[in-house]
């Protein structure tokens, strides 16, 4: 359980999980919660807070699967499409999808209050909605779920804003699957941590 765990332990165990179904391990009313608590307390750049979230549950996240269905078929060559259905069919066998976006206007505000930090603004949304996007997978993965990060952004952009009435002016960056865990990860491979981790003043 969440209660349980440590900040560091969530991290630790926070994986990809591709092998998803429709079970869920807790309510609607706590995934809402949590996802409310993320976007609350997830930091942003200037306390931009210009992150949307879409929360897409049962039935609504399987239109969105369709939606992605739809389109890539009419891209790919007929021969091509079976193995990318496939695929999308394990995206759909999960419980909800959450769609993050961000919002121009908070970024474009900063860029005129504070013009020498201009350039930098798109950027750090950028590092705004990733952090974003960790937390719920990490926070979801602790309660139960097996999660996934997904982009199929920009081809779905237009099809899913459409039907969920989401502002043209937001920019989707990418979608985390979630649902019962149905399988295991993959084993996680580590590069030397020599290559990667450099301290000094010890």
């Amino acid at each position: 359980m969440a209660a349980s765990k440590t900040f560091m332990d969530a991290v630790k165990t926070r994986r990809t999980y591709y092998q998803i179904n429709k079970e869920a391990p807790i309510s609607d009313d706590r995934i809402e919660e949590i996802v409310k608590d993320a976007v609350y307390h997830t930091p942003s750049s200037f306390n931009s807070q210009s992150s949307r979230l879409v929360v897409l549950l049962k039935k609504e996240h399987d239109e969105f699967w369709d939606q992605v269905k739809t389109v890539l078929k009419a891209m790919l060559p007929e021969d091509k499409y079976p193995a990318t259905e496939q695929r999308l069919n394990g995206f759909q066998a999960g419980y909800g999808t959450i769609l993050f976006f961000e919002a121009p206007e908070p970024v474009q505000a900063l860029q005129k209050q504070f013009p020498q930090f201009a350039d930098h603004f798109p950027q750090w949304s950028e590092h705004t909605s990733a952090m974003h996007q960790y937390v719920l997978w990490t926070a979801l993965e602790a309660e139960g779920f097996g999660a996934n990060l997904q982009h199929y952004n920009p081809i779905i952009d237009q099809k899913a804003q459409t039907h969920w009435k989401i502002p043209m002016t937001w920019s989707l960056k990418a979608q985390l699957v979630f649902g019962g865990r149905a399988g295991e990860p993959g084993e996680k491979q580590f590069q030397p941590i020599e290559e990667r981790v450099f301290v000094h003043g010890k």
